[in-house]
Parts: C-alpha cells; sequence; structure tokens
C-alpha cells in the first residue's frame, strides 16, 4: 500500500483522471440499476407491496389479473377453504379519469377491494373513505394535477368520485392506482366489464404448506403466487429483462475498460518494475501494491458514485421511476469493486512476468 500510494501522489493527474472514468461509469452503472428497480416498481407496487402472497385467477389467464374473471359463487368457494381473514376479493380494471367538465384524460387503475381486508393500502396522507364515492388514491396522481378533495370523473361510465386519502407505492402497469369499495365497483365495472366475472381474483395471505393444499381442491381455477402475477403483467418481464441486459453489458464495458487503462499505466511502469525486482522487491509485494491501488481508486469512485447517484435521485421528479435502495447500492458496488479487481488480474500477470536483468537493461 505504500508503494501505490506514493504513486498516486506522484502522478496525481493521471490517476485524476482514471478515477473521473470510474466514477462516471460506476455512476451510469448506478443510475441504470435504480431506474430498472424504478421502473419494475412502477409496474407492480401495487402488487409486491400489499399483503398478498398468492392469487386465486381463471385457469388460462397466464396469471395477468386483468384476464382472469371469477363469479361471486367461485370466491366464496375459495373464502370456505381459508381463514376468512386470508381471503379477500380483488376487482381490477384499467380506466381514465378527468376533472368534472375538463378534457384533460389520465390514465388509472381501479382496484376494488373490501376496505376493512388486508389489501386496504397505508394512508400517508388524508383519511379514510366514508361513503362510497370516496376512494384512496396513489399519491403520483398530484403530478396530474388531483389534490386531497378533488373530484374525478370515470371517462367511461361519468361517475363522480372524491379523494379523500393518498397512499405511496401503489401503481399498476405505470398507472397509479385508486381503491374503490365494493360499491363504487360495481358501478364502473357494470358497465365497462367485457366478461361475466364479478371479479378478478381472490387474494390470499397464506404460507406455502396451505397454498400447496388449497391449489388440489380448486378445480377450474388455479393459484399464482404474488411473483407471478408480477411477471404476468403485460410487458414487465420484457422491459425487465431489457434492462438487466443492460446493466450487464454496462459491467462487461467497465472490466474491458479498467483492464485496458491498468494494462497500459502498467507497460508504462514496466521498467521501475523491473528495477525494483533487482533490488529485492518480491513479486508478491509488488501484486499486493497494484491491487490495493486498483481497490482504492475503486473505492474512491464508488463513493463520489453513489454520492451522485443519491443526489441526483433527491431532485428527480416524483414521476421520474428511479428506486435505489441503500442494499441495491451496496450490492452494485461490490459487484463493480470485483470487476475492477479482475480488470486488474492482466497488469498483475505482467508484473509476474517481468524480467529484472532485461527491465534495467531497456532503462539502461
Amino acid at each position: 500500500m505504500f508503494l501505490a500510494l506514493r504513486e498516486l501522489k506522484h502522478a496525481k493527474l493521471r490517476y485524476f483522471l482514471i478515477v473521473l472514468i470510474m466514477v462516471l461509469i460506476a455512476w451510469l452503472v448506478l443510475f441504470v440499476t435504480g431506474l430498472a428497480s424504478g421502473l419494475a416498481n412502477d409496474n407492480g407496487a401495487a402488487i409486491s407491496s400489499n399483503k398478498a402472497t398468492y392469487y386465486v385467477l381463471q385457469k388460462d389467464s397466464d396469471n395477468r389479473l386483468t384476464r382472469s374473471n371469477l363469479t361471486a359463487a367461485e370466491t366464496q368457494d375459495v373464502a370456505k377453504q381459508v381463514e376468512k381473514s386470508k381471503s379477500t376479493n380483488l376487482g381490477v380494471q384499467m380506466g381514465t379519469i378527468t376533472k368534472p367538465k375538463q378534457d384533460k384524460k389520465t390514465d388509472i387503475t381501479y382496484f376494488g377491494i373490501d376496505k376493512a381486508s388486508f389489501l386496504q393500502p397505508e394512508i400517508t396522507e388524508g383519511t379514510n373513505p366514508q361513503t362510497k364515492k370516496e376512494v384512496i388514491a396513489d399519491i403520483s396522481l398530484k403530478e396530474s394535477g388531483y389534490k386531497l378533495g378533488s373530484e374525478v370523473e370515470d371517462s367511461a361510465t361519468g361517475e363522480q368520485f372524491t379523494i379523500t386519502a393518498f397512499t405511496k407505492n401503489n401503481t399498476f402497469s405505470h398507472s397509479p392506482v385508486i381503491f374503490v369499495g365494493w360499491d363504487a365497483w360495481k358501478l364502473i365495472h357494470q358497465t365497462n366489464q367485457a366478461a361475466q366475472g364479478e371479479y378478478n381474483a381472490v387474494a390470499l395471505d397464506v404460507s406455502q404448506n396451505k397454498a400447496e393444499t388449497l391449489s388440489l381442491a380448486l378445480g377450474s381455477l388455479e393459484l399464482s403466487s404474488s411473483k407471478e402475477v408480477l411477471q404476468g403483467i403485460p410487458g414487465y418481464s420484457e422491459e425487465q429483462g431489457s434492462l438487466l441486459m443492460m446493466i450487464a453489458f454496462l459491467f462487461v464495458i467497465a472490466a474491458f475498460v479498467l483492464a485496458a487503462f491498468f494494462y497500459v499505466i502498467t507497460i508504462q511502469k514496466i521498467n521501475q518494475f523491473g528495477i525494483l525486482k533487482a533490488v529485492g522487491a518480491r513479486t508478491a509485494y509488488l501484486g499486493r501494491s497494484i491491487i490495493s491501488q486498483v481497490v482504492f481508486l475503486s473505492v474512491v469512485s464508488l463513493l463520489i458514485g453513489n454520492g451522485l447517484t443519491f443526489g441526483l435521485a433527491a431532485v428527480l421528479p416524483a414521476s421520474m421511476p428511479f428506486t435505489l435502495s441503500p442494499l441495491l447500492a451496496i450490492g452494485c458496488s461490490v459487484l463493480f469493486l470485483v470487476v475492477a479487481v479482475a480488470g486488474s488480474l492482466l497488469s498483475l500477470y505482467r508484473v509476474v512476468k517481468v524480467d529484472a536483468l532485461e527491465a534495467i537493461g531497456r532503462a539502461n
């Protein structure tokens, strides 16, 4: 480490430029990772954030809530097989709302729920609805100009509702969710439905063992896990696959770029390494010097990159789907550090092969 620090002090500009490049790469990787996580969250937060572990759906619905239609009799049969508090019906319907007497439309998703069930979202602002025409909305609707007390009109039925509360982290298919009770759901669903079913699914808060037992008694229905329902959201898997491939390529590119930089620097110092070997420096000592230098530069770059990423996240508009948890940032940082060290192995191999006599001869 002593040799590494002395070299960093001696060639400040060179290593400043390397750190700058590493910071930009780390920043890009973290930002794209946060964007991928944010898009995934924006696409299915209403599913991943609730307490349901499994969903009973119509067979051949491909795990898609909007394709599934269950009758009241079917949901009652399911409810008889689990504890009352562990089962609740769910209605899901895409829709469009406007402010009364205005033309600006906003795409939303209605979630029909029992307001006393575990699907009831946590209210972050406002008060619980007291009448059937009062609803809870995701806070992202504020970006469209809605606020507590705002009237919303369903474009298809003309029914009007009042927002009495906001909740966070409840979006579905990149649209804010409006939670309505069953009285309001019937007003919307009777006109808009394309199939015979009254509900889309039965949400269950049960263990895996109970779910496996229940699946054997469902008959014409099927049981899907919360993860499978997430994957069934249109475009979810394709979107995540594309972004994950992009992140993977960023790490591969980072490995090649860093390997090239450190290798060129090592080649420039080959004579110095030869002289150090000639005066008694062991190869292991020189190798540790290179690795410690790479680790030090990577850690400094990652600290700056993380600071820039979280700083940028703090000023991004709420409409930007960006989510980067500290745990995810740490995971990406560790992977970046591993990639940087792996990229330096080529330089390490070159140092091992240095012949002291040849290096001294070139130096003369």
